[in-house]
């Protein structure tokens, strides 16, 4: 796990400009650091390091292959190199070190980017290909490590964090508002979905994609090398054999992902997916090899987990370490939480997830297993039963006694936003009654009219697969939620130098859950029914069966008052938040009110113009600050 850049370009690169953009990222990699340039002077690449296997110098990127012609900088974890190194043996490779770049970096030599459908891994990496003339760049399959690029005039410069490329003299600060907006109005969305980011010149490539550059024009051409694929033959699978085939490929994701030579540990909410890992590690470990857990905390509120955490805590014997995130430490970290996330963040939530990274950071555990992307994959949430129905209609399928079952259950699962007769008017009829009245709690109510005409829909037209539920849950797994939240979940583990890694997002697990039929998945009344039929006599069985959802989120209506409400009056009441053009701030400061008097929904939208006024002080401001350095040498070439 590490920090990655590089500037490729037609004339000398300015190394100093790789060396600033490393040292703008030394959270993700304090463990080592290197600079690599051609010997033409037009390919410089840059390495931070967080040493997790072969720590030993054998390890240090970037990595030169034995004959010169390839250089690695690479960013993740290769969780199956061992196989993967075994194969390159056979074929008659040698390896100089135990590391999986090594193996990413002779496996690219044996398999050109056809090396990329042998990997089981998070990651994002460039290799410089002389022999091809071509600059390699790839991206995992979900998405879990970011890489950002510029494609400038005569240059191509990347990435893994926004400050980095916003040090370079070539690259715009430009913010496109529209997108922050979007963001905003719908977390969902806005800023992970698509190629284009917030800065209008710096570009990501999307999970599943890898980009080839041209070192004799300078040109960048994306290929998308993965996409779910379904199996016709999973859709016939039973009950037993999909559970089994099921808990077998999670058991061997999560046995993969603790290959490792520091501590690993594990992130526990106190739910099903965390808690699921939990107890197989303590299964592939043994009942007494020591194992340490970290959860965050809410005393006294709905919000707090701990009974149901101390259950699996119990159950499977672990070292158990809690934190309380509070109101009071969100004020002091504000500064330093918004310049590592760099964008601004959709709740508390991150924050709290922040605390459970420096937690284990103090606790001396570099490497975390994390419960992310079992909602999306497996059908979590209890909104996906509307996708269910409308399934089991179109297959023939429906037994209205199940409805009755899943509304028993859940009962808000069924109700869609739009069934409320105020949300049926059009939006510029909604806008008008919202600002005579100062009421409704739409985001869009607190933009002045020309911004709130330019929020765009959600596009939810994805292409049919198996039923319309696998078709939801596949745009959220790879386009328009799940990315997000791995964005967090990278942004603020790299801050505190810890590494996360996620066993639910194994494309392994994902081509077989879009395959398999919707009763599988959730029937019985059951969100994320395969799971739990698979964790039966492996996790305490309170915590099989809860039923309601509850995402790990700081009881933020509560924490909207005494300083963090002073902090969010003072943000709307102040002259940068009048002249940045797009708040309506009298429905604002009526939304105050309203909060003041007892409407606590509406801390949280408050909350969203809150964290982005703090994203313009804490980052924009001070990326603008930065010394910054040109992409080409002053002399030479």
């Amino acid at each position: 796990m590490c920090g990655i850049s590089g500037i490729v370009a037609r004339r000398h690169v300015n190394p100093d400009a790789v060396e600033a953009m490393n040292a703008l990222m030394r959270h993700r990699g304090p463990d080592g650091e290197g600079v690599w340039q051609s010997a033409d002077g037009q390919v410089v690449l840059g390495h931070r390091r967080l040493a997790v296997i072969d720590p030993t110098p054998t390890g240090a990127q970037p990595m030169v292959s034995p004959n010169g012609d390839l250089v690695l900088t690479f960013n993740g974890e290769i969780y199956n190199y061992l196989e993967l190194g075994g194969d390159l043996k056979a074929a008659g490779l040698t390896l100089r070190s135990q590391s999986d770049s090594e193996v990413l970096l002779q496996g690219y030599a044996q398999y050109g980017e056809h090396v990329l459908r042998h990997l089981n891994g998070m990651f994002a990496f460039a290799i410089y290909d002389a022999a091809r003339g071509r600059l390699f760049c790839a991206r995992d399959r979900f998405g879990e490590k970011p890489l950002l690029y510029v494609d400038g005039p005569g240059f191509f410069a990347f990435a893994s964090e926004y400050k980095a490329l916003l040090s370079l003299a070539e690259v715009s600060h430009d913010v496109d508002t529209d997108r922050l907006l979007n963001f905003l109005n719908q977390p969902r969305i806005g800023l992970d979905d698509e190629r284009d980011t917030v800065f209008r010149q710096i570009k990501q490539l999307l999970p599943g994609e890898y980009l080839c550059v041209d070192l004799e024009s300078i040109e960048a051409t994306v290929v998308r090398y993965w996409q779910p694929q379904t199996d016709p033959a999973l859709s016939r699978l039973d009950d037993r054999e999909a559970v089994e085939r099921f808990r077998s490929l999670l058991m061997d994701s999560v046995k993969i992902r603790m290959r490792s030579d520091v501590p690993v540990g594990s992130c526990l909410s106190g739910g099903l997916d965390s808690g699921s890992i939990v107890c197989l590690n303590r299964q592939i470990l043994g009942e007494t090899a020591p194992y340490h857990v970290f959860t965050g905390r809410f005393p006294g509120t709905s919000a707090d987990e701990w009974p149901y955490a101390q259950e699996i805590v119990n159950a499977a014997n672990v070292t158990s370490h809690l934190v309380e995130p509070l109101p009071e430490t969100f004020l002091d970290d504000l500064p330093d939480f918004m310049w590592h996330n760099e964008l601004p963040v959709g709740s508390s939530s991150q924050f709290a997830q922040w605390c459970v990274f420096r937690l284990a950071k103090e606790s001396g555990v570099t490497v975390l297993l994390d419960g992310q992307g079992a909602d999306e994959l497996l059908a979590g949430y209890e909104q996906y039963f509307r996708e269910y129905l409308t399934a089991l209609h179109a297959s023939g399928d429906y037994d209205r006694e199940e409805e009755i079952a899943i509304q028993s259950r859940y009962p808000a699962a069924l109700l869609a936003p739009e069934q409320s007769m105020v949300a049926q008017l059009p939006q510029p009829l909604r806008y008008g009654i919202a600002q005579l009245l100062k009421k409704g709690s739409d985001f869009r109510f607190g933009l002045n009219g020309a911004a709130a005409n330019r929020i765009r829909a959600i596009n939810e037209d994805v292409a049919t697969g198996v039923s319309a539920l696998t078709d939801k849950l596949r745009e959220d797994s790879l386009v328009a939620h799940l990315p997000t939240l791995l964005r967090y979940g990278d942004r603020n583990s790299m801050a505190h130098s810890r590494e996360v890694r996620l066993p639910f997002c194994d494309h392994r697990i994902a081509e077989l859950s879009l395959s398999l039929t919707p009763r599988i998945l959730m029937g019985e009344a059951q969100t994320k029914r395969l799971l739990r039929e698979a964790m039966k006599e492996i996790l305490p069985e309170r915590v099989r069966t809860r039923w309601n959802k509850q995402g790990f989120l700081p009881p933020q209506d509560s924490w909207m008052e005494g300083k963090l409400l002073n902090w969010v009056e003072e943000t709307i009441a102040s002259p940068a938040f009048a002249a940045r053009g797009f708040w309506n701030v009298s429905w604002w400061k009526s939304a105050l009110k309203r909060l003041r008097a007892g409407e606590r929904q509406m801390a949280w939208e408050l909350w969203r113009p809150a964290i982005c006024e703090a994203w313009y002080q804490y980052v924009i401001t001070r990326a603008a600050s930065m010394p910054r350095h040109s992409v080409f040498a002053a002399t030479g070439g």
